[in-house]
């Protein structure tokens, strides 16, 4: 099954009698069947992985009350695809896409179940815990390129705005209800029980791309060496400029302005007197997985129609902003309000600058250079945990969360990829 065009009614009728919604709408995307069975299953497996992930961090702090321990855990999480992004790029743009969904879903389910069978202990073993984490991680960093550079060639580059746009919709949509049910599981039964209903979540993606067809892809680079297919991205990244200035932006990001996701259970706990193991936690992750898809769904919709190079910059200085409030406050109420603006304006200035990128990008080095973006935005994340945890442990959240602010004002400055520069295509 192919991509329907974006004029086709709902019922798959050419010349249906609905008007064809407006290219690079999030209405467009919407009508074309393949991209809706993909889009529906990734979100309820996403569902259960965002119920994982809340616990994830909220289980490690409750063994053991250090915010270190939190960050290693986030390592093991997303530190693989600092390290194996590149080849699971080079797998996307080489292997059948499909097949290689599906395999690291099955495997991802399998390890979630692995998880579950060592957080029943009455004293999990945290070696095991980071390890089989480290070891879904790593699927990660292949699924998550494979994934990023099927979805354009579902629905064309018109529609490119509007595709990612509700993908990452669906992506934080199921931040808010993964951390919610997440959350109240965990306080309830413990982290097995999460960990075993998110190992079954992976049979809606699974089911939804064994019953499609993805285009075939033409393969870039055949006649290349391993090492100089590897290294595509990185070609890209240093000959165009808008795709170099997207892939940095993105690495100060997630590096020096990040760590407060990962670090939330700390920030709760010792800022706003929120347990980790309560449901009040999940409500608050759940709330800043709102701001964040509501963020992103505003690219493809309100937003549609503007420059996403100029979103980029107005959504990384009203992140700053908004960050800057959150990390002083010391009351639990207001902070529920504020972490849905803080979510807000972080995920449209992301969804935003990931238009950018994949503008300029063809669909058969797409995979390489989206493992670049998948490297900058969650691989750099967990160094920068890594760095925070002990800092925060030495000093303050604040005094780690409230510098970042600052820098991502400075970064709305330097984040223009307008500039006019000669790229090869």
């Amino acid at each position: 099954m192919t991509a329907v065009d974006e004029t086709t009614s709902d019922d798959g009728q050419e010349g249906g009698s609905r008007r064809p919604a407006r290219e690079g709408t999030a209405m467009a995307v919407l009508r074309q069947d393949t991209f809706r069975r993909v889009y529906t299953g990734a979100f309820l497996s996403n569902i259960g992985t965002w119920m994982q992930n809340v616990v994830l961090g909220a289980l490690a702090y409750d063994l053991t009350g250090s915010s270190s321990f939190v960050g290693i855990v986030l390592f093991a999480q997303l530190g693989p695809m600092l390290l194996f992004s590149i080849v699971g790029g080079m797998f996307a743009d080489t292997f059948d896409r499909r097949r290689l969904l599906i395999t690291i879903s099955a495997t991802q389910g399998l390890l979630a179940l692995a998880l579950a069978s060592v957080v029943r202990a009455d004293d999990p073993s945290k070696a095991w815990i980071v390890g089989i984490v480290f070891c879904m991680g790593v699927g990660q960093s292949v699924f998550g390129p494979t994934y990023s550079a099927v979805l354009p060639d579902l629905v064309g580059p018109g529609n490119l705005a509007g595709a990612i746009s509700l993908n990452s919709a669906q992506m934080n949509g199921s931040r808010v209800i993964g951390p919610a049910i997440g959350g109240m599981l965990f306080a309830q039964y413990g982290a097995a029980w999460v960990f075993s209903l998110n190992a079954i979540t992976y049979l809606f993606v699974i089911g939804a791309l064994l019953s499609v067809r993805l285009p075939d892809v033409e393969a870039s680079g055949a006649d290349e060496s391993r090492l100089h297919r590897l290294a595509l991205g990185f070609r890209i990244a240093r000959n165009r400029f808008p795709v170099g200035r997207c892939l940095v932006t993105m690495v100060v990001f997630s590096f020096l302005c990040l760590p407060f996701i990962g670090q939330m259970p700390v920030l709760a706990d010792r800022n706003l007197d929120i347990a980790a193991r309560s449901t009040a936690y999940g409500w608050l992750y759940a709330c800043f997985g709102l701001g964040a898809m509501l963020g992103a769904l505003s690219v493809g919709t309100v937003f549609a129609q503007t420059p996403k190079e100029t979103l980029v910059r107005v959504g990384m200085i009203s992140f700053g902003l908004s960050l800057a409030v959150f990390s002083w406050l010391r009351m639990p109420a207001p902070a529920f309000v504020v972490i849905v603006v803080v979510g807000f304006c972080y995920f449209a200035t992301v969804t935003a600058l990931s238009t950018v990128l994949q503008l300029h990008l063809a669909g058969n080095e797409r995979g390489r250079v989206m493992a670049l973006w998948m490297m900058a935005f969650g691989g750099t994340v967990p160094l920068g945990n890594l760095v925070a945890g002990p800092l925060i442990d030495a000093t303050s959240v604040t005094t780690v969360v409230f510098p970042g602010a600052i820098i991502a004002l400075g970064l709305g400055w330097w984040a223009d990829t307008r500039t006019e520069r000669p790229y090869a295509h």
